[in-house]
């Protein structure tokens, strides 16, 4: 029964009660008019009975089905039959079941991310630490003829434990920022004199590979509100991604357009680039394409990871588009200061 039933029932009963008793009262109540008005109030009162009787087996419906959501059964969704006492208490409770499980079904998610994630860190450190192992156990053993190799053993064994290093501290800053822990300095910033800065850093490393350095960056201030440090490693690892995968193409480019609202930044180059199966996973955690898990090229999977998640905590988005062989291109949008 609605709410307006429910109201005119016990409107109607206190109305004929009162006529009741104003007329006994007076005196003037005939015996079939008595008959009449108590037929009515025990009709009206079956009626407001039946209807806290349904209200009260709705109620252990209630309690019955949010037992079974208590013990996992988050599938379950509570069925409204109109009555308004219980409507909102039945679509508050769905809300909330609907809610856990969305939870219930992030949590399964990450559980599956995170042993994702440990097995691929303990194949990257056992790897390098079971190479180390072997080049120590044959300096040991005098097994390296001559100065010349125990320095070329030495040199290997210095090159994996930075290695190590680095995957070691990409894995704390990881930590850090799923707990929300890296300390965040928003100021304004430089967008182009930034990017100057860290293309720097990398000219040995494109020396090395002899690359073509294409370059369009304005000579203008272009300002953003961000934190420096998480721009400069955003910068920093997609430049290194280019470098690392893509000096095959003898090419680096490095765009910067203006729009109304945003600065974008495009570091591309013309190396074997990223297949369509690839795309929708470069910057998941320690995913690595067949490709990219050579030995030639490294890599920890978690440079691209890290970007993003940087980017978006700086209000910035970061995307990739890409043609093997022709252009592969990282985009990394900011909104302008103004």
């Amino acid at each position: 029964m609605n709410k307006n039933g429910v109201t005119m029932l016990s409107g109607i009963q206190l109305v004929v009660l009162m006529l009741t008793w104003t007329l006994e009262m007076n005196a003037v109540l005939s015996d079939m008019m008595r008959t009449g008005l108590y037929i009515t109030l025990f009709v009206l009162s079956v009626l407001l009975m039946a209807s806290h009787y349904q209200t009260s087996s709705k109620q252990k419906t209630i309690a019955y089905e949010m037992n079974k959501a208590v013990n996992g059964n988050l599938k379950i969704r509570l069925l409204s039959k109109g009555n308004y006492l219980l409507d909102e208490i039945v679509f508050a409770v769905n809300g909330l079941i609907e809610q856990l499980e969305r939870v219930q079904i992030q949590t399964k998610r990450s559980q599956a991310e995170r042993r994702s994630l440990l097995s691929s860190i303990s194949h990257d450190i056992r790897t390098p630490l079971t190479s180390m192992i072997g080049y120590v156990d044959a300096l040991k053993d005098d097994i390296a003829a001559t100065d010349e190799e125990k320095q070329e053993y030495l040199a290997i064994i210095s090159r994996k434990s930075k290695d190590l290093k680095k995957l070691i501290d990409q894995m704390f800053t990881i930590a850090k920022l799923d707990a929300d822990e890296m300390p965040m300095r928003v100021e304004p910033l430089d967008f182009t004199e930034l990017t100057r800065e860290t293309l720097i850093e990398f000219f040995p490393d494109i020396k090395k590979y002899d690359m073509e350095l294409k370059v369009n960056i304005p000579e203008n201030k272009c300002l953003i509100l961000a934190d420096r440090i998480s721009i400069v490693r955003i910068i920093g690892n997609m430049i290194k991604n280019a470098v690392q995968y893509g000096n095959e193409g003898k090419v680096l480019g490095i765009n910067f357009t203006e729009t109304g609202s945003t600065f974008q930044l495009e570091i591309w180059d013309q190396g074997p680039g990223i297949s369509k199966q690839d795309m929708g996973h470069v910057f998941e955690r320690m995913y690595r394409s067949d490709h990219a898990r050579t030995p030639m090229h490294g890599g920890s999977g978690l440079g691209l990871a890290i970007a993003k998640t940087l980017a978006e905590k700086n209000g910035g988005q970061i995307w990739a588009e890409s043609a093997p062989r022709k252009k592969t291109s990282f985009f990394f949008r900011m909104p302008r200061h103004k």
